[in-house]
């Protein structure tokens, strides 16, 4: 039976140093602009005001860590209209063959994870596979190793969603139900609150 490999990012632990993504950048010798590990900052909230006519501030703030999330459903794969991106059938992982890729940039434009990136040095499109190489050499992925405060892990999605528990389902991300992602977080406690009041 085939086994979904993903990620889980406990977004309590990101501190947002983006030690992750400058570990992913190296190993895949990415241009500048181009990330395969991005780390945003959420932030939000309002001032309000007391009784007294004192101004007290509703803020928050928190970071959230996202690499392709290897989608049950990708529509990158589904918009593709050479057939360069693919899922792996043992699994799961999403890649792209570079000798198919004609950089039309419909999967940069479908993702609602931004995870595809378009490099114009190569003029074609490149993302994240789970650093595929190092995993061939029984490694971990570059930004599962680089992590100080060990935020990020990866594996059987399902024992990750067991072992973890967490959820897609966060104020700041696209509906879960459109890909299915096959990733999971466990939330910053300010994570359900809205963007703007």
């Amino acid at each position: 039976m085939p086994v979904q490999l993903g990620f889980h990012v406990d977004m309590r632990r990101c501190t947002g140093c983006r030690t992750c993504s400058v570990a992913c950048k190296d190993q895949h010798d990415l241009a500048p602009g181009q990330l395969f590990r991005r780390v945003t900052e959420v932030e939000g909230g309002t001032y309000g005001e007391t009784g007294a006519g004192a101004v007290v501030p509703h803020l928050f703030a928190y970071y959230i860590s996202m690499a392709c999330n290897h989608c049950e459903n990708p529509r990158c794969v589904a918009n593709c209209p050479t057939g360069a991106l693919s899922k792996h059938p043992a699994n799961g992982v999403v890649s792209i063959d570079p000798k198919v890729c004609i950089g039309c940039r419909y999967c940069t434009w479908s993702c609602p994870y931004g995870a595809p990136q378009y490099s114009p040095a190569l003029g074609r499109t490149q993302k994240c596979d789970l650093c595929a190489d190092l995993r061939a050499a029984g490694q971990e992925p570059a930004c599962v190793t680089a992590c100080p405060l060990r935020a990020i892990d990866w594996g059987p999605i399902a024992e990750l969603r067991e072992r973890h528990g967490g959820t897609m389902a966060l104020a700041c991300l696209p509906d879960p139900g459109l890909t299915r992602p096959s990733a999971t977080y466990t939330p910053h406690r300010d994570a359900a609150r809205r963007l703007r009041p």
